[in-house]
C-alpha cells in the first residue's frame, strides 16, 4: 500500500474518531470531522488506485516484448 494512501487512512480513523467524540459531547463541530473523514478517505482510495494503475502498465509494458 502506498504510503501517502496510509496516512490517509490513519488521518479518516482519527477524524471518524474525532467526530464520534464530538458529537457524544453534544458539539455540531463532528459535523468538519466528518466531512475530513469523507475527504481523506476518497484521497485513500484515489492513491491506492493510482498505484494500481501504474502497477499494471508497469506489468504490461514489462510483457511486451522488446523490439
Amino acid at each position: 500500500m502506498p504510503r501517502l494512501a496510509l496516512y490517509a487512512l490513519v488521518v479518516c480513523a482519527l477524524a471518524v474518531a474525532a467526530a464520534v467524540v464530538s458529537f457524544a459531547a453534544g458539539s455540531w463541530l463532528g459535523v468538519i470531522w466528518v466531512l475530513l473523514a469523507g475527504l481523506s478517505s476518497n484521497m485513500a482510495w484515489y492513491y491506492i488506485r493510482r498505484a494500481k494503475v501504474e502497477a499494471e502498465a508497469d506489468a504490461e509494458a514489462e510483457a511486451q516484448p522488446q523490439a
